[in-house]
């Protein structure tokens, strides 16, 4: 596969004692992960990433700003990018998830470095969480309130946002992609709204995406703005194709040019209508599919294979 330049990620400080660790350029398995400290100089850690290389250079990043030892780590959903660097953690540091989470990191394995297989992965290992909750859970750091809230299916079954009340900042995983369309195809387009409606609510002045710059202020919504609105163009596409018997990439490929199509990693929209109609099916939100019917969709979109650049 042919490399491209990409920019050094950066650690940078978005509330006091809370640091989000930016991966430019934010495409498939270049993802973004956090930090966040407490007054006793312990921390929590949000999601790992996907290479070895890049996991060990996340880990010299937070040696910055904590010299100690994790107290614990938040897979904010399963996906390789978030979680192949669990391994790296000290045996003795939880890793905390949504039930789902575990259930869905143990089923997927490897298969994330398989089918996005031009990076050099190094040495990744599964992980999952060992310490996992069904709604919400509420960890402290000395004098820091961390709160867990689960709101999947959305990008997957086990979304879970990281929100610190105080400073009114979040950490959302992948139901925010900042430059790249939303991925829903292991998730739900009619749950993923009510979960962006979860997000409004808690009103945070800084959200860090999975994806993507920060977003801060009036950025936060709307880019929010942008994600609904991008979900509600799949749900029409979606039901007009259904109804008309049409498969999913046929109608991806006659709505090709859309207003969305510049966004990075276009093909998702072929994996999006395959959740979509999975819903239209009567079948329950977040209920797995195929993905060896869905992605080669996806790349036949794409026109051959999908680069990966992690």
């Amino acid at each position: 596969m042919t490399s491209r330049s990409l920019p050094s990620p950066e650690l940078v400080e978005v509330a006091p004692g809370a640091f989000a660790y930016v991966q430019p350029d934010g495409s498939w398995m270049v993802n973004n992960t956090g930090v966040v400290t407490g007054g006793d100089g312990g921390y929590l850690l949000v999601d790992t990433t996907s290479t070895e290389a890049r996991n060990r250079a996340l880990l010299a990043a937070v040696e910055t700003v904590s010299d100690r030892e994790p107290r614990a780590l938040v897979n904010t959903h399963h996906h390789g990018d978030h979680t192949f660097g669990n391994w790296l953690m000290p045996a003795g540091t939880p890793i905390i998830g949504h039930v789902t989470c575990r259930e869905d990191a143990l089923a997927a394995g490897l298969l994330a470095a398989q089918v996005l297989a031009g990076p050099d992965y190094g040495h990744i290992e599964v992980r999952p969480p060992d310490l996992t909750f069904t709604d919400s859970m509420t960890l402290h750091l000395a004098d820091r309130e961390v709160q867990l809230i689960h709101v999947g299916p959305a990008h997957t079954r086990s979304d879970v946002l990281v929100w610190l009340p105080e400073q009114r900042t979040l950490f959302a995983g992948d139901l925010a992609f900042a430059g790249g369309q939303p991925f829903l195809a292991e998730g739900s387009v009619a749950g993923y709204p009510a979960a962006l409606e979860v997000i409004r609510d808690l009103r945070p002045e800084v959200l860090v995406p999975g994806h993507g710059p920060v977003r801060r202020g009036d950025q936060v919504g709307e880019l929010l703005d942008d994600m609904a609105e991008y979900v509600a163009f799949v749900d029409a596409v979606a039901r007009d194709g259904h109804a008309a018997g049409r498969s999913p990439l046929e109608v991806a490929t006659a709505a090709r040019d859309n207003r969305f199509a510049a966004w990075q990693e276009s093909e998702r929209l072929v994996g999006n209508l395959h959740r979509a109609y999975s819903e239209l099916d009567g079948n329950p939100l977040g209920a797995p599919l195929s993905l060896a019917v869905v992605w080669p969709d996806m790349v036949a979109f794409n026109g051959g294979p999908i680069g990966c650049f992690a």
